[in-house]
């Protein structure tokens, strides 16, 4: 099974998701630090789909000024933009496997996908 992880590796929930990943022996694994590599506002735009979230529902809001901005409840086409723009918005890590896709928090949350 493939699986990418959208990953920040100063985030302890982040590197506990990538520890779970890493410890699942038949995974074919890539990790992506999206602060140097974000997803293009497309991927980004799919991720949220195939999770079943709106791109609201995926925004760092602790340690941004996204609050400030009226982000959370912007339009989704606006947080996408925002992110895109500034990938610090993007919470995280998200993982994409070929059973979906999670926002991983709790960490807990990578089990389901699987």
């Amino acid at each position: 099974m493939k699986a990418t992880i959208w990953h920040n590796p100063n985030c302890g929930t982040s590197r506990k998701v990538l520890a779970r990943l890493q410890e699942h022996g038949d995974l074919e694994l890539t990790v992506v630090e999206y602060l140097k590599h974000p997803p293009s506002r497309e991927k980004l735009a799919q991720l949220y789909r195939d999770a079943g979230m709106a791109p609201s529902e995926g925004l760092r809001r602790r340690g941004t000024d996204a609050d400030e901005r009226g982000l959370p409840s912007a339009s989704p086409d606006t947080v996408l933009d925002a992110m895109v723009a500034e990938p610090a918005l993007i919470e995280r890590p998200l993982v994409e496997t070929e059973k979906g896709v999670r926002l991983c928090r709790p960490a807990e949350r990578v089990e389901e996908i699987l």
